[in-house]
């Protein structure tokens, strides 16, 4: 099919459907079409889009002057599609596109907490990322909020969060967090459970919120790339050529061949990294502690050549606008390829062994079961999805240099339990391993790095890159002498920690942590 070959059809379904769409109402969002919409039309172009088959990736807002300007990106069929409402400061209402796509709902009340958007028809209207941070008609991504807040003095407790309450005879709830044993971030999680099996979870996060999209704006564009590096710190490397690829589109700024093949090695040993770490944990979670070791070694020795061979153990700061900070010499490329071989010998021989463990299977197969109707309700991609049936993968489907010229294999399962989730990271290990094969063999000499230009004023720019958690998109926009004016980092956490909602249910308490394990949503990413 040519490009964009659907879109005319897509088009008069709107128009049948009374959408207005004038001349001047098909525009473009850097190279992706843009549909300019009439507020009261957003939510029937969305009814419209779900019909069709269009996925929706993503919602952010945007503020010019006395204007509001909210923001949807889709895809259908590798291509992607944004929509765009301008609303006066004096009238933000919009319909929702949550009834629509489920997967909208917490960016939907980002932007209604962070700009005050008021979605009309939104199912759920409770506050998602204040935490009484700032006051009740105070919203801190406008432009007349400062950087630093307004509230003296320590915030007061944050304790009328309306959670589902326990109805029925032997219903009770179990709050859990936010503050966790170990390591993890903070993350409220509110069960409702009849003796050990779970009815309902509800989750409450934002406790990391940062400011990220805020502390953004001014920055020029390698202070963005280094803040982008920090959405994540599991996943660097790919926020990082995420917001670098949205600078480098809205300057016209093109990546020298070298520099994109390094950064395809750096983004695949970041995921086989945190396969290695989450397979072994995953295992540690029912008290298999042998896979603990096995596989907490392998990533050891893996993250050791990356600080040998790029100077950090997770690659930060290695990717930078216009390329790659530095160069991987002969010897360094070498000691990669040759830790390629041995780390396959050793999957093929450990995950026969957790394969044929019945205490394992017992625990894993069956448990936290996520339908391939629901993990595409929700948005889900990566492990989440792929093991639900989800064959979405962007350095496939997008074909971004220098994925465009390698031969690479997508797993996908049907099962949807943490097993399949399991299984999915392994699979993903040894395509990962074929994957860095082709880039070394194939990698061209020449310049890791193009010179830098500033954009000019108000132009934005889209990246969409495939991380270790799934499809990172991240949406830019330039103000004047070449500072960041917007910046919104959209992490697979936003479609996989709604899904832990989902798949928990009619399991047991005592699965909880396998099944969030499993799921291994980014707090960091997700709250901002």
């Amino acid at each position: 099919m040519s490009a964009y070959e659907w879109l005319p059809e897509f088009l008069d379904r709107l128009k049948a459907d009374n959408v207005l769409l004038e001349e001047d109402s098909i525009t473009a969002l850097a190279k992706i079409p843009m549909l300019m919409l009439e507020a009261e039309d957003w939510g029937r172009a969305a009814a419209q889009a779900q019909a069709f088959g269009l996925r929706w990736i993503g919602g952010w807002a945007d503020q010019l002057g006395e204007t509001i300007r909210v923001n949807a990106c889709l895809v259908y069929q590798c291509e992607a599609l944004a929509l765009r409402a301008m609303l006066p400061l004096d009238t933000l209402v919009l319909p929702s596109h949550t009834p629509y796509y489920p997967g909208a709902d917490r960016m939907e009340r980002h932007t209604q907490d962070m700009y005050g958007v008021l979605f009309s028809d939104h199912p759920d209207p409770r506050r998602w990322a204040r935490h009484h941070a700032w006051g009740e008609n105070e919203y801190p991504l406008r432009m007349d909020f400062p950087l630093a807040g307004t509230r003296p003095g320590p915030m007061p407790t944050d304790d009328n969060y309306r959670f589902l309450q326990a109805q029925g005879a032997g219903v009770y709830e179990i709050p859990v967090g936010p503050v966790h044993a170990g390591i993890i971030e903070p993350g409220h999680f509110r069960f409702l459970a009849v003796g050990e099996q779970v009815l309902n979870l509800e989750q409450r996060l934002g406790y990391v919120h940062k400011g990220i999209e805020k502390i953004a704006v001014g920055r020029d564009a390698q202070g963005v790339a280094r803040l982008a590096a920090r959405v994540s710190g599991d996943s660097t490397v790919a926020h990082s050529w995420a917001a670098c690829m949205a600078m480098e589109q809205a300057a016209a700024v093109q990546v020298p061949d070298r520099g994109n093949y390094l950064r395809a090695i750096m983004a695949e040993r970041e995921r086989i990294a945190n396969h290695l770490g989450d397979i072994g944990a995953i295992c540690n979670d029912v008290a298999f502690a042998f896979a603990q070791y096995q596989f907490s070694r392998l990533r050891e020795a893996w993250q050791r050549v990356s600080q040998q061979v790029f100077g950090h153990r997770f690659m930060m700061d290695c990717i930078v606008p216009g390329g790659v900070a530095n160069d991987a010499d002969s010897t360094g490329l070498e000691l990669i390829r040759t830790g390629l071989e041995p780390l396959r010998r050793e999957m093929q021989e450990l995950m026969p062994i957790l394969d044929d463990n019945s205490s394992l299977e017992d625990r894993l197969a069956t448990t936290g079961f996520l339908s391939a109707e629901i993990a595409a309700a929700f948005g889900s991609t990566g492990y989440v999805g792929k093991a639900s049936g989800q064959d979405i993968d962007a350095r496939r489907d997008m074909r971004y240099a220098p994925y465009d010229r390698l031969e690479m294999t997508v797993p996908v399962l049907q099962d949807g339990d943490v097993e399949a989730r399991m299984h999915i990271r392994s699979e993903e290990i040894l395509a990962s391993l074929d994957l860095l094969e082709q880039l070394l063999r194939d990698i061209p000499a020449g310049d890791i790095r193009s010179e830098w230009h500033a954009p000019v004023e108000d132009v934005e720019g889209v990246g969409i890159v495939d991380g270790w958690r799934g499809e990172i998109m991240t949406c830019v926009r330039f103000g004047a002498n070449g500072k960041l004016a917007r910046f919104f980092p959209r992490d697979p956490s936003w479609f996989t920690w709604p899904a832990l909602e989902q798949l928990i249910h009619g399991n047991i308490v005592p699965d909880f942590p396998v099944c969030n394990k499993s799921v291994n949503g980014s707090y960091s990413g997700h709250d901002l």
